[in-house]
């Protein structure tokens, strides 16, 4: 009796000491592990067969049993999983935290436009209750009247460089300030896998589209592609630069003529006269912003462009700004004057729409980089 409990004891010490044996952590040398990476590039997961090839090819491998091939597999598909995973998630902290910061500018725009509307529906109450009518009508006419400067005069290029400073002016602020009502454009909410915040104008003259996007671009190659309008925008049918010269700080000013198709054969297509001044600011960022010239007499000739309507392009643009680790935030603008009596009103619609504006270019101008 005592012989056979022994014997089972040898039999279960040898079962277990075989299965360490099987199981054990084994050390490759750099060159075995060479051997395997190259296999593993062209078969990340060999079959039975392959393995016991690789072994009898492979004099370096000699001394690994099959399993153990299997194992060192089975790992390495498990780490390139886990680095993928990782370059992943990386890639979407790093778009949740671009969009964060979209988010928190994008709130602190909204409680500066509350605060201003609070401010004016307080000046008003006040206004109605303490003036007669008279008074509230003549203070009411003051406060609504905003003196329009003419234009600067666009034949020099100090003219031009001052119509350059008011457009950047103007644009910055409806970029990212309160200059337009901007409300939330239906059906596009913000998240990692959205191209961006988008929104549209309400109660402004024209029409106005906002979005902000991140892409994984540097300023200087998103303007170069952002400018060639052409290239990317469906509608645009030509784009010519016809005089351009430097602005200071290694900026530059365009005179830009562009042609754009009508949606239907039933409206004449739109063209623009506009001036694109391209400059750097103090923190880095790159401005490209755009807006129509009139009575210059500089631009194309009337014979040219009378198949089209001349249309009108209100401070536009982009703002690109440099993200840490690489990439950019692109803060974009487009607002127009699409002279929408000139087309039959059924078609007027598609001419007074931010929505429109926003799918058509704006979108457009986000997905391109």
């Amino acid at each position: 009796m005592a012989m056979v409990a022994q014997q089972h004891r040898e039999s279960s010490s040898g079962s277990i000491n075989k299965h360490l044996d099987s199981g054990k952590y084994v050390r490759y040398t750099a060159e075995q592990v060479e051997a395997l990476e190259r296999v593993y590039s062209e078969c990340p997961k060999p079959s039975s067969l392959r393995r016991q090839q690789l072994i009898r090819e492979c004099p370096i491998l000699s001394n690994i049993e099959p399993k153990q091939i299997k194992v060192w597999f089975q790992n390495r598909r498990c780490r390139e999983k886990q680095r993928k995973e990782s370059t992943r998630l990386h890639g979407v902290n790093k778009k949740l935290s671009a969009m964060n910061k979209l988010l928190m500018e994008e709130n602190d725009r909204l409680q500066k436009q509350v605060s201003q509307l609070v401010c004016e529906n307080g000046y008003m109450r006040h206004q109605l209750q303490s003036a007669s009518a008279a008074t509230t009508d003549a203070s009411c006419e003051s406060a609504a009247t905003t003196p329009r400067h003419a234009l600067k005069d666009a034949n020099n290029p100090a003219g031009l460089l001052s119509i350059a400073e008011e457009t950047l002016a103007e644009f910055l602020s409806k970029a990212t300030g309160t200059a337009v009502d901007w409300v939330q454009m239906p059906g596009m909410k913000p998240g990692p896998d959205s191209v961006g915040i988008f929104a549209i104008s309400q109660s402004c003259g024209g029409v106005a589209a906002r979005a902000c996007s991140l892409v994984s671009l540097e300023p200087t190659k998103i303007a170069e592609i952002l400018k060639d309008r052409s290239s990317w925008l469906r509608d645009c049918r030509s784009l010519e630069v016809f005089t351009m010269f430097p602005a200071g700080n290694g900026g530059t000013i365009e005179l830009v003529y562009t042609q754009t198709y009508a949606p239907t054969t039933l409206a004449p297509a739109r063209d623009f006269w506009t001036l694109r001044y391209t400059t750097t600011l103090e923190n880095g960022s790159l401005v490209v912003c755009e807006r129509s010239l009139s009575g210059t007499g500089a631009g194309p000739s009337a014979a040219a462009a009378t198949q089209f309507v001349r249309a009108e392009m209100l401070p536009s643009g982009y703002l690109i700004r440099p993200c840490e680790g690489g990439g950019s935030i692109i803060h974009i603008v487009d607002h127009l004057n699409l002279k929408a009596w000139s087309v039959p009103e059924v078609l007027r619609p598609l001419y007074e729409s931010p929505n429109i504006i926003a799918q058509k270019m704006t979108i457009a101008v986000s997905t391109t980089p």
